[in-house]
């Protein structure tokens, strides 16, 4: 090659790269979260949604003094599952202070049936903690805001049970009629939003988790009062859209789904399961039969959305994503239904071709083929356990079931019941664990726990 071809190539790669240092960033960053996505525990439910910490590998066995890294005081009350992004973590708490009123105004509106909950008379401080993951010390803390909540919450609920998220840039922290909280990853604030006042069913309290898509954040506002599904951008704050919905109140988490070129969010209910076109708002298809009250997050499966619930009565059913329309009747879309033992609390967790779930609150396991619904495992007694509200996680090809008393009953990936370790805490849990790399973090009543290897 001569001199003048070898200095034309040389220039011709010297404008491709530059060319390609101003070109690819947008493409770049949007690539570079999802990656990254997989090496953390980002939102409710862990990168995937569906409880598997893809990359994770934590201990099997744990207990005082073997195999607890470290353990961080978190004062007051929270069940929200803590996040992990990079080298922080984030939890949130409710504190109640000293400060009080002698009586209460009557309350502007209440609940069909009224309250069946005490309202409190303290105020609390509504708190976000940003801890180091190798330590467990205190980064920083901020104060989102301190009030007077206006209803109480059931006995085992607590002001602090919608689980942050983070897209590697914001935080995002919804404390319910308290606010929406937007913060840099450094915990200065960056906007706030306030959505009104929650009117729950009998005053038992909230609990659904904000979710980051993209440049949206997602807020499901399911309760006594109107309720509605509210679109914002993630950056500002300000509303895309907004779309009032005929339920009442449910404390699940939207489940945004990529199929065919449009984002669908699922959002069960007692009255319909509904997705909706995440651009635009409108209705692609709608479909019944879940119980009252719901709680568990839906779980993509291929070409379908499986649903539960599980208060009340037993409800399964798995839907086809090319729905459209109302789909309750139609044996072409619903490709199957189960009745029996599903969860109240917990989330069920799909690893793989298995799909798990516990009956209720209690540990009875059901392990089901979910691309047919078929049953493989169900009416097995999860030994140790005595009741369950933290979702399972799971990561390489074991399943982690945390219950209220402190116990994690780690099983292998399979449908036959196979115990590889119980690990007891001195402490109850109801918060779910998350998993991130080696290690497992726990959110007890009054601590937040690392699990992993010296």
């Amino acid at each position: 090659m001569d001199f003048q071809a070898i200095q034309k190539l040389v220039l011709t790669a010297a404008v491709c790269v530059t060319w390609a240092a101003f070109a690819v960033p947008a493409i770049c960053e949007a690539d570079d979260f999802s990656s990254q996505r997989l090496d953390n525990w980002h939102q409710w439910r862990g990168p995937l949604a569906n409880g598997v910490a893809p990359h994770g590998n934590p201990p099997v066995q744990w207990g005082e003094g073997t195999n607890v890294k470290w353990r961080a005081e978190l004062p007051g009350e929270g069940h929200a599952t803590p996040i992990v992004w990079g080298d922080r973590i984030f939890a949130l708490a409710a504190v109640a202070t000293d400060r009080q009123v002698d009586r209460l105004a009557p309350p502007e509106q209440e609940p069909p049936g009224g309250y069946m909950t005490r309202r409190p008379t303290r105020f609390y401080q509504f708190r976000v903690y940003c801890l180091d993951r190798a330590t467990g010390q205190v980064r920083w803390q901020q104060v989102a805001c301190e009030s007077l909540p206006h209803e109480g919450r059931h006995e085992t609920n607590s002001y602090a049970s919608a689980s942050p998220a983070t897209d590697g840039q914001r935080l995002y922290v919804s404390f319910g009629s308290r606010g929406l909280f937007c913060y840099d990853l450094e915990g200065n604030l960056l906007w706030t939003r306030d959505l009104g006042k929650m009117i729950t069913r009998l005053g038992w309290g909230e609990g659904a988790s904000p979710v980051i898509h993209g440049d949206n954040l997602i807020v499901n506002w399911d309760h006594e009062g109107q309720s509605f599904l509210v679109v914002l951008d993630a950056a500002t704050g300000e509303t895309k859209w907004r779309v009032e919905r005929d339920e009442v109140t449910s404390w699940t988490t939207p489940l945004p789904v990529e199929y065919q070129g449009r984002v669908q969010l699922i959002v069960p209910a007692t009255r319909q399961i509904t997705s909706y076109d995440l651009d635009t708002g409108e209705i692609v298809w709608q479909c019944g039969g879940m119980t009252t009250n719901v709680i568990p997050t839906p779980l993509e499966f291929g070409e379908t959305v499986i649903c539960m619930s599980g208060h009340r009565g037993s409800a399964a059913v798995a839907v086809r994503l090319d729905s459209r329309g109302d789909v309750t009747d139609d044996p072409r879309q619903i490709v199957w239904r189960l009745q029996r033992d599903t969860p109240y609390v917990p989330s069920p967790i799909l690893y793989g071709d298995l799909l798990y779930f516990t009956k209720s609150n209690t540990p009875i396991l059901t392990c089901v083929e979910p691309s047919t619904g078929k049953v493989l495992t169900d009416g097995v007694r999860l030994p140790g356990i005595q009741s369950l509200y933290a979702s399972p996680v799971a990561a390489a090809g074991r399943i982690y079931f945390t219950s209220r008393e402190g116990v994690t009953l780690v099983v292998k990936n399979q449908a036959a019941l196979e115990v590889l370790a119980t690990n007891r805490l001195p402490d109850g849990i109801d918060a779910s664990p998350a998993i991130v790399g080696n290690a497992l973090f726990l959110r007890t009543h009054r601590h937040l726990v690392c699990v992993a290897e010296p």
